[in-house]
């Protein structure tokens, strides 16, 4: 639950802090009237959402045992494909997130409402889409389905008071540190559920080294035991891991945390960006 919850509140305030940023905007622009075409665009991107998370949770279940296995398998690996995309880039555009969405809007306002709608879809269906997949591959990887989801929910659902509260300039949030903080933790996971998807291709049959076992520490940490399952839940660790899973997760996990840290920690402090009235950004609080 504690990482879905994070994953619910780092996704959840990226989708509420772009909502924020184009609210003001147009409220700022004397564009009042287009309101309800952005918030259409985000009642469909929450609703596209839900309907892929439906559809990855109930679509594979008439399945023989190897299908789910590889299916299971190919959308952990993209998951995590898509978890280390959203980590680097919130890393490299947080700063210039404003102004980036800004020009968007302008060219959207200028179409009509339509685009505004169609922009707001895309900005948030993005979010929600990718923590839709991620959200499916810990569940699948935890072998449980309500806590995630109960996990998710609270992350969201925090991060839609956060993005009120930034919004109306009563809470400032150092955003660069939040991400900084929040990718690393996330590599780690993403390292565990990119395991975890290669020994689900392992049981499919399409990778070998099923029973080429690395370590197998089931006898001190037994899977159904507190910290076992706490190990398991956040950062999917497997008592009994395959020299394949290993061998994943580390040519996974050191290039891209060394990477990340040397571009969240090894950059000059941004200079200091007057912040909109009423709206703490990335930006302004980088």
């Amino acid at each position: 639950m504690v990482v879905n919850y994070l994953l619910g509140l780092r996704e959840g305030l990226e989708a509420a802090l772009v909502v924020g940023i184009l609210v003001a905007y147009l409220v700022r622009a004397g564009h009042r009237a287009l309101l309800p075409a952005l918030w259409a665009g985000v009642g469909m991107a929450v609703a596209v959402s839900l309907a892929f998370g439906a559809l990855l949770t109930y679509g594979p279940s008439g399945l023989t045992f190897e299908a789910q296995e590889a299916i299971g398998g190919g959308l952990s690996i993209v998951a995590v494909g898509l978890l280390t995309w959203m980590i680097f880039w919130m890393a490299r555009t947080a700063r210039h997130l404003r102004a980036h969405l800004h020009g968007r809007l302008d060219d959207a306002v200028a179409a009509g409402r339509r685009a505004v709608a169609v922009m707001a879809l895309l900005a948030v269906g993005r979010e929600g889409l990718e923590t839709a997949l991620f959200l499916w591959a810990g569940a699948q990887a935890a072998g449980r389905t309500a806590a995630p989801l109960v996990g998710a929910l609270l992350g969201i659902a925090t991060a839609v008071v956060l993005g009120v509260l930034l919004y109306r300039g009563a809470l400032r949030l150092d955003l660069r540190r939040f991400f900084a903080w929040t990718g690393v933790f996330l590599v780690l996971v993403a390292g565990g559920v990119l395991s975890y998807g290669v020994h689900d291709l392992q049981e499919a049959g399409i990778l070998p080294g099923l029973h080429a076992l690395a370590f197998d520490v089931s006898a001190a940490v037994p899977p159904t035991s507190w910290y076992g399952t706490l190990l398991k839940g956040v950062l999917n660790f497997s008592p009994a891991t395959t020299w394949l899973e290993a061998a994943a997760w580390v040519a996974y996990v050191v290039p891209t945390m060394t990477v990340f840290v040397r571009g969240a920690w090894g950059r000059p402090p941004a200079r200091p960006v007057a912040p909109d009235a009423g709206l703490r950004t990335p930006a302004a609080a980088a």
